[in-house]
């Protein structure tokens, strides 16, 4: 066949790429002028009949026809082009000529475009060949035999027109008219991916490769996932018509839904805090998976507490959950009817106790918001729903170890295609991960607060020092042992208004040091009723302490904690005299009146628990005004530092104190935490004397044979 002047100019101008169409098979497909001009030629076309793009491009089509079988009417009057039964697609069956002289009959069938300004052009698909076809590659390239999903869509992004391998993959005979709404047109295509590509494709005429493009079936929540070409369809000279999109079925889906669980395990449960791993699991689905997600848990899980087992129904719902995450592809979260903290109310008979209950995932890839439906008694959420769009549920119970932790929701907006089966899968998968965090940190925080519960119990409430001090106290738990330690300290009132005062250190971490300084703080009140002097009492609490460790121990792998330092004072404010006997523990600081600060001369025996005794007691006599500082090593001695830099820097923190000890107490922990957090737990006691307002004299000399 001769070549036509100007073909190559013409072949310039045909969508670059139409004949790029995937490999084995490409289908055979062509883009026709309104005056029959060949505009565009693919490469299954070559495959077909013989002809190459540059020797037919630019000729009438009627070059290569023989006497039709059934009539085409080629007509250019817009309007007037391929209406068949209503559609603007029509079959035929031609004759046509191949480039070695044969010739045989092949179905086609013609598909309509119009432009607005009445620029018309049609595009061609070979779809059968009633005679047979003598090559397996020109077989196979026959359109409806191809497994390649051939699809038309016009500058609305309306489907138009789809090959039999594309209605047999999305399960549907026919396309929709092309008079209806665009969202209902693509129903079930991803059109947040597809629309923008079409519309970039139409405005720049140049192709776009490897797009993928994803199909839901809104009835079953079948999902199949394309790699899609789109190619744009014109006449000669005149603007895009239409595109064209030629796709296969890819496996892209499965390597993003790995690469989401892949993230999801380092995303979610990167601390034991509940309410961060919630939000973590919301925004590691949005907008991978959701447009909306939210975390409901099933109990006020910061307390630490177990999930609810029942649940009694409120005038305003059945309270299920407490929103602990949630996240949203909308800046403000227009879809939320509950904010992060509140407690979540839904219906009787609503999916979300559905999902409780059954233990088991509710799915709606389509969702049901009509009258009859759970919506009827939830008019907020129906609002919300209506406003926002959504129309794709998913709800997954949180189950852990055989406890069910909460709910988790998904929903589209924005993203027109229904969840899949395999979406469902993904996000069950996901709140696998997150359940098995959350319940570590269900069991995190439920342990930490059971231990700081029992250490507030044990230690006092308030400290008194009656008519013989002002005290103050601060106690700082080490976030580096989960806030729980043995370091304790006291004030006991004594008969003759003389105070006790204790300060001690269990030796270890956790609840159990929390519990031995229970008992230790026990026998210390003990002993104190029996008003024994200082050095007297150590040696009966070393000895107390070292028998319950002997008798503590109940288990191998839990053995009792043993050990510990003290420091017992007792003042009479009738003498002024603070007597004070030290177990292995850090001497008091004394500041007298005038603002000098010094570490107290004070005799140390051995720790508690030991039960060698051998405690020394010490008279300090004090004037008016006189402050004590008593505290644990965690507040002078670190790793890295040396206790006598410790005791330095506390020193100079106690010059000149000010007349509140509240605020001493605070500025002494600022300061001396300055460098780093705490690495030990750190108890600080001030006692600031008072003058006694008179007492007998025989009194006075009573009380002073106590002192050793």
């Amino acid at each position: 066949m001769a070549r036509r002047a100007g073909a190559d100019s013409e072949a310039k101008r045909m969508p670059a790429g139409f004949a790029d169409v995937p490999e084995a098979p490409a289908p055979a497909l062509a883009l026709l002028g309104s005056d029959g001009t060949i505009v565009a030629w693919g490469e299954g076309c070559r495959r077909l009949l013989g002809h190459h793009a540059e020797d037919v491009v630019g000729l009438p089509v009627r070059d290569l026809l023989e006497i039709p079988v059934e009539a085409v009417r080629w007509s250019s009057a817009p309007g007037d082009m391929g209406k068949h039964g209503g559609r603007r697609a029509a079959n035929a069956v031609v004759k046509v000529r191949h480039r070695d002289g044969e010739r045989f009959r092949l179905t086609v069938e013609t598909i309509a475009l119009t432009g607005g300004d009445g620029e018309s052009c049609w595009f061609v698909a070979v779809t059968g060949a009633p005679d047979g076809v003598r090559t397996a590659d020109a077989e196979a390239a026959l359109l409806d035999r191809s497994p390649l999903a051939v699809a038309v869509w016009d500058t609305r992004t309306r489907l138009l027109w789809s090959n039999r391998a594309c209605r047999e993959i999305v399960g549907r005979s026919e396309v929709d008219p092309p008079t209806r709404s665009t969202r209902r047109s693509v129903r079930g295509f991803d059109r947040t991916t597809i629309e923008p590509v079409i519309r970039r494709v139409l405005t720049s005429r140049k192709p776009v490769g490897d797009h993928v493009l994803r199909w839901v079936s809104p009835e079953h929540g079948r999902e199949v996932v394309f790699s899609s070409s789109v190619f744009p369809l014109a006449p000669k000279g005149g603007g895009p018509l239409g595109v064209c999109t030629v796709s296969l079925i890819t496996k892209s889906g499965e390597r993003e839904r790995l690469a989401l669980l892949g993230r999801a395990a380092n995303q979610i449960g990167t601390t034991l805090d509940v309410m961060t791993t919630a939000q973590e699991l919301a925004d590691t689905a949005v907008p991978a998976l959701a447009d909306y997600v939210t975390v409901d848990l099933a109990d006020a899980v910061p307390l630490g507490g177990e999930p609810l087992k029942r649940m009694s129904e409120a005038p305003s719902g059945i309270p299920v959950f407490r929103r602990a995450g949630q996240s949203s592809i909308h800046g403000g979260m227009p879809e939320a009817a509950f904010l992060v903290g509140d407690v979540v109310y839904v219906p009787p008979g609503s999916p979300f106790l559905t999902a409780l209950y059954a233990d088991q995932s509710y799915f709606e890839p389509a969702m049901k918001t009509g009258p009859g439906t759970w919506l009827d008694r939830d008019p907020r959420r129906r609002q919300l729903i209506h406003d926002t769009g959504m129309h794709s549920v998913m709800m997954i119970p949180l189950r852990a170890r055989g406890t069910i932790l909460g709910i988790a929701v998904f929903t589209r907006t924005d993203n027109a295609v229904p969840f899949s089966q395999d979406d469902l899968l993904l996000a069950e998968e996901l709140c696998v991960q997150a359940a098995l965090s959350l319940d570590n940190a269900r069991r995190y925080t439920r342990e930490r607060c059971a231990a700081l519960a029992l250490q507030r119990s044990l230690l006092p409430q308030e400290l008194s020092g009656g008519a013989a001090v002002d005290l103050a106290g601060r106690y700082l738990p080490s976030d580096r042992h989960e806030g729980v330690g043995g370091d304790w300290m006291d004030a006991i009132e004594l008969p003759g208004d003389r105070i006790a005062l204790v300060i001690g250190d269990v030796i270890g971490h956790g609840i159990n040091a929390a519990a031995a300084m229970g008992r230790m703080r026990t026998a210390v009140h003990t002993l104190a009723a029996l008003d024994q002097h200082p050095a007297e009492l150590l040696d009966h609490l070393d000895k107390v302490t070292a028998r319950l460790a002997e008798t503590g121990t109940w288990s191998p792998e839990y053995s009792s904690v043993t050990g510990g330092t003290c420091l017992y004072a007792v003042y009479d404010p009738a003498t002024r005299l603070c007597t004070l006997a030290r177990a292995g523990h850090p001497p008091p600081m004394l500041v007298a009146p005038d603002g000098h600060a010094g570490i107290a001369d004070t005799p140390v025996g051995p720790p508690l628990g030991i039960g060698t005794g051998a405690y020394e007691s010490v008279d300090l006599e004090l004037s008016e005004g006189s402050l004590l500082a008593f505290f644990t090593d965690g507040l002078v001695e670190t790793r890295h530092g040396d206790i006598d830099a410790g005791l330095d820097r506390l020193l100079t923190a106690l010059q000149r104190p000010s007349a509140n000890l509240e605020d001493l107490c605070a500025r002494v922990i600022a300061r001396m935490t300055t460098d780093a957090p705490p690495e030990d737990d750190i108890a600080l006691l001030m006692a600031r004397t008072r003058a006694d307002d008179g007492g007998p004299a025989a009194s006075h000399g009573e009380r002073r044979g106590m002192s050793a």
